[in-house]
């Protein structure tokens, strides 16, 4: 999905002659409310990692094990109870933290337009969900332990990526709509629905439509995407983005979004991410052969060992998160010279950034390191950049 990052005050002109400035109040509140969703990030990082800790070091895990060994020893049950148990902790003890990042702070700063009632019926559906899919891949990994010994994570890795396929085919028709509800763009939206199926079919792609969702229901900012996967790929534009975007500026984000289609982005990622799956559950293997005997566990497919395998994982995924964001960022710049030379709006693609960026309270001019460690796209006052300085005859789209 686009993502907004940052965007230096400058006007740009809309297709339609509006000119579409930044917001200078606007940016204030997007600083603040960045730096505090920041510090909660930490808060919970640190949070996590300490419970972790614990539950190896003060015996919380192996106790559990143990307990649950009382009433059964099929190793299919066990894992199953036991990644439930611990599952739910986290939810429990990370719930109020939850609830002021998630509901809270988007209502303090105006975005949110959620209820009560709809947050807490998010957060059931998505414990639900994370229940029917994560103990499925629990109890996946744990035989892959049981059954190939050394070469567990090899069989895992291999597994994680099939996982990722089928996911990408299904989730636009079996679980967004679970959240949000889909519906095609009637007449009164034909002419926009022809320049974007015009652009998928100069993109090497068919969609199966082009798709309103009802975002409104719990956010005030915009977004759009490209979904699926053969017959599943569907172009889906949120109703803020729809009611508030010129067609011209939807344009050049749907032309930004099939640039990865254009460049294999997703079977590239897919390689990437198993790459980074291999290197890091290889190095999760050796944590565990390491961790488990001294710990008193029988071995690394002993279930007690989990919060082992969750820190190892985790610290692998935070010193290799500049990395991830620095890969998504080289795509995403050229995603974004993709969409300028295919449309050849350049203004129409600045006004978007900006529009967006006032819209979903964007810091405009983040740190540095900010966009270094934690940004997956670049910074909108270099895409703005790119926009001014491109000329539609500098090239052709492909």
């Amino acid at each position: 999905m686009t993502q907004i990052d940052a965007l230096p005050p400058v006007a740009q002109p809309a297709a339609s002659g509006e000119t579409v400035t930044i917001d200078p109040s606007r940016q204030a509140q997007a600083k603040e409310y960045a730096r505090i969703s920041r510090r909660l990030m930490i808060a919970d990082l640190a949070l996590s990692g300490l419970l972790m800790a614990a539950w190896l070091a003060l015996g919380w895990s192996r106790g559990l094990e143990l307990w649950l060994l009382t009433y059964s020893r099929n190793v299919w049950l066990l894992v199953l109870a036991y990644g439930a148990l611990f599952g739910l902790f986290f939810t429990v003890v990370g719930l109020p933290l939850e609830y002021y990042s998630g509901f809270v702070l988007p209502h303090r700063y105006g975005q949110s337009t959620e209820t009560f009632r709809g947050w807490v019926k998010d957060q059931a559906l998505g414990l639900l969900l994370t229940a029917v899919l994560g103990l499925p891949i629990l109890e996946g990994v744990y035989w892959a332990l049981r059954t190939a010994g050394s070469a567990w994570w090899l069989w895992t890795a291999g597994g994680l990526v099939l996982f990722s396929l089928v996911m990408a085919v299904l989730a636009p028709v079996v679980i967004m709509p679970l959240f949000n509800k889909f519906t095609p763009l009637g007449a009164e939206h034909a002419d926009l629905v022809a320049r974007l199926t015009t652009l998928a079919r100069q993109a090497g792609t068919t969609v199966s439509g082009v798709f309103r969702f009802d975002m409104s229901r719990r956010t005030k900012s915009a977004n759009a995407a490209l979904t699926g996967l053969g017959g599943s790929r569907r172009i889906i534009l949120g109703d803020t983005l729809l009611n508030e975007f010129t067609a011209d500026e939807i344009e050049t984000v749907i032309a930004h979004e099939l640039a990865h289609q254009v460049h294999r982005d997703i079977p590239l990622g897919l390689v990437f991410s198993a790459i980074s799956s291999l290197v890091g559950l290889g190095l999760v293997s050796l944590v565990l052969s390491w961790g488990t005997a001294r710990l008193g566990f029988s071995g690394p497919a002993d279930i007690g060992a989990l919060p082992l395998m969750a820190l190892a994982l985790g610290f692998f995924g935070l010193i290799t998160l500049p990395l991830n964001n620095a890969f998504s960022r080289w795509r995403e710049r050229r995603a974004d010279q993709y969409a300028l030379r295919v449309t050849g709006k350049p203004e129409a693609f600045a006004s978007a950034m900006t529009r967006l960026a006032n819209q979903n309270l964007a810091d405009a001019d983040p740190e540095r390191w900010v966009v270094w460690l934690l940004h997956s796209h670049p910074p909108i006052r270099d895409r703005v950049a790119m926009a001014q300085a491109f000329r539609p005859s500098a090239g052709h789209a492909g």
